[in-house]
């Protein structure tokens, strides 16, 4: 069986950072917008050396950042931790969407769907 190949994107990763540390990017958490907002990664799909996807980016400030890879008592169970990187995901592409950073691209297809 072959090895799947991780989603990598070195320049959605370099924008996040970079849109973060001049203030134009706030944290989809808290909305802290005072230039310690990163690029991070979800913690799900990753092992021993190895990233998640770029493509569940969250763009989150220090403190929330920390927060969600260093847990300390009363932190989000897996299941909650889980829906909380998707919905931080999607803040993060909505808001990079709504700058204008991230443009939707339609793909057409000229062969019929298979049934």
């Amino acid at each position: 069986m072959l090895k799947q190949k991780t989603f990598r994107c070195p320049k959605l990763l370099t924008l996040v950072n970079s849109l973060g540390s001049q203030h134009e990017l706030a944290c989809v958490c808290c909305g802290r917008n005072d230039g310690t907002v990163v690029a991070a990664h979800a913690n799900q799909g990753k092992g021993m050396g190895i990233k998640a996807t770029d493509s569940s980016v969250m763009a989150l400030a220090y403190a929330c950042h920390v927060g969600l890879d260093q847990p300390g008592p009363g932190a989000m169970g897996k299941e909650e931790r889980r829906e909380f990187e998707k919905e931080m995901n999607r803040r993060t592409l909505v808001a990079l969407l709504e700058l204008g950073y991230l443009v939707p691209v339609l793909k057409l297809t000229l062969q019929p769907l298979s049934k």
